[in-house]
This record gives C-alpha cells, sequence and structure tokens, in this order.
C-alpha cells in the first residue's frame, strides 16, 4: 500500500507528540492528520483535520470538541435536519469523555 503526504499545520506552542500507546497529550497531530470515527460522523470527511479539533488557548494543547463543547460541535455538524437531537447527544459525549 502506497503512503501518501499531506502537510498538517500544527500550532507552533503544542505539545510534542507521545510515542504510540501512550496517553493523549494534544498535540493534535493524530486528528490534523484524519478524524477519528466519531470525527468522521461530525466533520463528514474520511481525511484531513477533524472539524470537532479545538485549540485550548489556556491549556496548550488541542482539545476533542465532541468532548469539551459537545453542543457547539454537534450544532454545526450534524445535518441541518438533524441539529435538533444535537440537545440529547451532547450529554452523551460529554460523559464518553469522563
Amino acid at each position: 500500500m502506497a503512503h501518501t503526504r499531506h502537510t498538517i499545520h500544527i500550532h507552533t506552542q503544542a505539545p510534542a507528540k507521545v510515542p504510540l500507546g501512550a496517553p493523549c497529550k494534544g498535540c493534535g497531530v493524530c486528528c490534523l492528520y484524519a478524524p477519528c470515527p466519531l470525527g468522521i460522523l461530525i466533520s463528514r470527511r474520511r481525511s484531513g483535520a477533524c472539524s470537532a479539533l479545538q485549540w485550548d488557548a489556556v491549556l496548550l494543547q488541542y482539545r476533542c470538541g465532541t468532548i469539551v463543547a459537545p453542543l457547539a460541535v454537534l450544532e454545526k455538524g450534524l445535518p441541518r435536519g438533524l441539529r435538533g437531537l444535537a440537545c440529547v447527544l451532547a450529554p452523551a459525549l460529554r460523559w464518553l469523555g469522563q
């Protein structure tokens, strides 16, 4: 399988990428490269930066918007006809992030 290259733009103050298998430190590399399965649903794309990824200027790290701001991310990411479900789905996403 051929690997393709693409450039990702990382905030200059983001922490360094951790070794594979280590807990996430918010470097953003994974989510800027491609969204996770939940990010695919929210972003409606399989490659490129996840639209739910957010930079936290206080913590100096990237955060998953589906966990830290689920209502806003769902209202923005869900198709227009499903946005009414955001209020129901947001608490479940916040619970998953605990």
